[in-house]
């Protein structure tokens, strides 16, 4: 199983540390500022030879740089169509590549919606989904459109297994849950979640990761198929009318 540190960041940002467990070769997700980043690595005794982009944003990719200057000859990795927008990128992407750390292959799905070169990372048992999918939401769309992000979240939900651990770009998770319930309570089982998620942050502890298999059961823009979600919004059609409806309720609430 890949080995993963969380590393807060800005106000609510999450970068990650990767350790391959096979080769202890290392690589950060998304370092959004260098200096805790530094930090946590120095901390480990780690000295990465990569660097993920999710996407473009730069709280996203604000620590590229001092990261490659602190460690020459890194590796920075984002989607194809990012080229020019990353700071330090030095390898592009697309759906369906793999990116090797070690003996740890990731795979590359293109997701677009957020941005147009968004992309989650995943391996066998965890995924790096940025700003696409959140715990109990999604990103807002400032490049795709409904459709697009929809179509992303199910690729998402339709390839991976459910047992894989979400890593998610933002904590959001206790707002996002809010939401949920002022929407779609499910009889406590969001209740039961947000009082959880509730807890942690209580003791500054993080929401993340959760499984695949729990959003899939409490996200509401992995359940747009579903009638009950439908009525709730007051929407008729099909599940892309139902995510259009539901991002532009969240976006207001």
């Amino acid at each position: 199983m890949l080995d993963v540190t969380l590393v807060p960041c800005l106000s609510d940002n999450y970068a990650y540390v990767l350790r391959d467990p096979a080769t202890g070769e290392c690589a950060v997700v998304d370092p959004s500022e260098a200096g805790p980043v530094l930090a946590a690595l120095a901390a480990m005794g780690a000295r990465p030879t990569m660097v993920l982009n999710t996407h473009h944003h730069f709280d996203h990719v604000g620590g590229n740089e001092a990261l490659a200057g602190a460690f020459p000859g890194l590796r920075v990795v984002a989607h194809a169509s990012d080229q020019g927008r990353v700071p330090g990128q030095t390898e592009a992407v697309s759906d369906g590549d793999r990116v090797t750390l070690g003996a740890t292959a990731l795979r590359v799905l293109h997701v677009p919606g957020h941005t147009l070169g968004a992309v989650t990372y995943a391996t066998d048992d965890a995924a790096f989904t940025g700003d696409t999918l959140f715990l109990g939401g999604c990103g807002r769309l400032f490049e795709g459109d409904p459709a697009m992000m929809y179509a992303s979240l199910r690729r998402i939900a339709d390839t991976l297994d459910p047992a894989t651990r979400i890593y998610c770009g933002h904590e959001y998770t206790a707002n996002n849950l809010r939401f949920v319930a002022s929407l779609d309570p499910r009889d406590g089982e969001v209740a039961d979640a947000l009082a959880d998620a509730e807890r942690l942050r209580a003791s500054e502890q993080p929401t993340v990761p959760k499984s695949l298999r729990d959003e899939l059961r409490l996200n509401p823009f992995l359940r747009c198929d579903e009638p009950a979600l439908a009525a709730a919004l007051g929407v008729t059609g099909d599940p892309v009318a139902v995510f259009t409806a539901l991002r532009e309720r969240r976006n207001s609430w």
